[in-house]
């Protein structure tokens, strides 16, 4: 749940608010975000618009699942549609790369690998990447819906509790976090000693 998803929320949520968008809108559009998604929504809807927690989780739920069902039906059609146009080939290309550099979980572990790179609220993961990932690595489409569904109702309820602790959820949050870089430093320091590097 990093702080730029938080500032980013709070900013569209002050835009939305400014518009006259009821709040219930507001917190599921800025669920829709690309990487903002749930992880900005939840704490917007809790600490910012004070609106119950359930609810609040409710509208970012449906908010984060609403691009996923467009982006699992259309990415195929969409990349064969604009694949042959230079620019967007390379933003595909360059976007199939890096999602299967990220997606080694799911790789490796398949079905609860997407729900775990989906419930993981870090910056590279999330509903929006699981299901460009579910794509490249070719889940059928009800499958990758369940996962990233499962994955989704797990970041929430790891959003929300660390939302509901405030401070200490942050403090917890920033310390699982570097947690996981220290690991992935350790880990790849490892990889480079066992290649003779």
């Amino acid at each position: 749940m990093g702080k730029q998803h938080i500032s980013t929320g709070e900013r569209v949520a002050g835009r939305l608010e400014q518009r006259g968008f009821p709040r219930e809108l507001a917190v599921t559009a800025i669920a829709m975000l690309p990487i903002v998604e749930l992880r900005g929504a939840v704490p917007v809807g809790i600490n910012l618009f004070k609106m119950p927690w359930h609810q609040a989780v409710l509208f970012s739920i449906i908010g984060n699942m609403i691009p996923i069902f467009l982006i699992l039906i259309l990415l195929d059609r969409i990349t064969v549609w604009l694949g042959h146009i230079r620019f967007f080939k390379r933003f595909f290309d360059w976007l199939f790369a890096r999602t299967r550099k990220k997606s080694g979980l799911i790789k490796r572990y398949e079905f609860w690998g997407l729900v775990l790179f989906v419930a993981i609220p870090l910056p590279v993961t999330g509903a929006w990447t699981g299901s460009v990932a579910a794509v490249v690595m070719g889940v059928p489409y009800w499958r990758s819906m369940l996962a990233i569904f499962i994955g989704v109702l797990i970041a929430s309820a790891i959003v929300t509790t660390l939302s509901l602790m405030g401070i200490w959820g942050a403090v917890i949050a920033g310390i699982a976090i570097a947690g996981l870089i220290a690991n992935a430093i350790i880990s790849g320091l490892r990889r480079r000693r066992s290649l003779g590097i």
